[in-house]
């Protein structure tokens, strides 16, 4: 193999790709990137596997002469990004061995057999929607917050994807708290393959794990891309979002009947301004418990009084004026979870709805374009 390629265009590539690779892993071949180019080809192509998550991209290069390789992801990234906007050249003077020379500049990398690298799978090219790129990134901001890390019930370690002919959907819960985000409008335009159901079907629903929304989400926040191509396998989802592709293992799994938990008997309505309602919240949050993040509002026709207090510490309060008509009420929320809902909403007002102080209450903006958020999140123990 031999190409010369931009540094600024293969860095690109690299710095995706980063995501992908794990660091800490018992097969040595899962932490390099494949590198395959076609004698005179204008572009190499590029892949990393974690074997649950897989990217493909490619990129503007002069092939030499073509083949294919595996390097060390992080190193080959790390020497890239310290060159400067210069040409690259990539050769393989010899088996397992591979030249990164630009300008005075020359390195040595040893490889590992491309035999060694997983085979990654293959969409079939029948898509099976064109997704509003902007609107799936808005709902991935909305939604992957609330799910859980590391937890044994695995339906709880991504978030449910619905889709059909008429609307996309992405749930996400860790217990304590529910983030739904649905777009508005035609999810799926072209109504083809399984999942793209038309009116009165029921929507095709697959749990996406954590890592595919966060690797989705920086896809999507590369280019500015319009639209993505999405295709539902048998065992894997294939993500085109301009000339990359991510491909994702479903988690086998059912997801909670989140349907149940969106509470219908709210009947006390308050309307927060968000900035001051952050600023409040990050300031009271101070004094509160470093472990429970307990912070207490108590409501009355005079206003809201959000306060916290820690026997360590010491105590905090602040009042914010609001319209309430209601019976004079306590509830108790972690505040870092009102603080997540509150960072990923732009509408200058949102609404709290709730019944009493130990029943769901819901978070939801005043205001929404194109799609609908809501926010449901358990009361704690005062």
């Amino acid at each position: 193999m031999e190409l010369n390629i931009r540094q600024t265009a293969l860095l690109k590539e690299l710095q995706l790709l980063q995501g992908i690779v794990e660091r800490k892993n018992t097969i040595p071949i899962l932490a390099n990137v494949l590198i395959e180019a076609d004698t005179g080809a204008s572009e190499v192509r590029l892949a990393a596997t974690d074997l649950e998550v897989g990217l493909r991209g490619r990129c503007a290069a002069a092939v030499v002469e073509g083949g294919s390789v595996t390097l060390p992801a992080r190193k080959l990234y790390e020497i890239v990004r310290a060159l400067p906007d210069t040409e690259i050249r990539i050769a393989e003077p010899s088996a397992g061995t591979v030249n990164v020379t630009a300008e005075r500049f020359s390195s040595r990398i040893q490889t590992l057999p491309r035999e060694d690298f997983p085979s990654m799978p293959d969409a079939s090219g029948a898509a099976t929607a064109h997704l509003a790129a902007g609107r799936l990134a808005e709902m991935i901001a909305r939604t992957q917050f609330a799910i859980t890390g590391e937890d044994t019930r695995f339906f709880l370690n991504g978030a449910l994807f619905l889709l059909s002919s008429a609307s996309m959907s992405l749930v996400a819960t860790d217990g304590h708290r529910l983030a739904l985000a649905s777009a508005a409008g035609k999810g799926a335009e072209d109504g083809a393959g399984s999942g793209a159901g038309g009116d009165g079907e029921d929507p095709s629903r697959v749990i996406l794990p954590r890592k595919t929304l966060m690797e989705l989400a920086r896809l999507l926040g590369e280019d500015g891309a319009e639209e993505v191509v999405y295709e539902q396998g048998e065992n894997h989802l294939f993500f085109d979002v301009g000339a990359r592709q991510l491909i994702s293992r479903t988690i086998d799994a059912q997801f909670p009947a989140h349907e149940r938990v969106l509470p219908k008997g709210n009947d006390k309505r308050i309307e927060f301004d968000r900035e001051r309602l952050v600023g409040t919240l990050k300031r009271v949050a101070l004094l509160s418990n470093e472990r429970s993040r307990a912070v207490k509002f108590r409501i009355d026709a005079e206003g809201v009084e959000i306060s916290s207090s820690s026997p360590d510490v010491g105590e905090a309060s602040e009042v914010l004026a609001v319209e309430y008509a209601g019976p004079r009420t306590e509830i108790c929320f972690n505040a870092q979870y009102v603080l997540d809902f509150l960072g990923v909403v732009d509408s200058d007002s949102v609404v709290l709805e709730f019944k009493d102080e130990v029943s769901q209450a819901v978070l939801s903006p005043l205001a929404t374009e194109g799609g609908e958020y809501t926010y449901v999140i358990m009361p704690m123990r005062s």
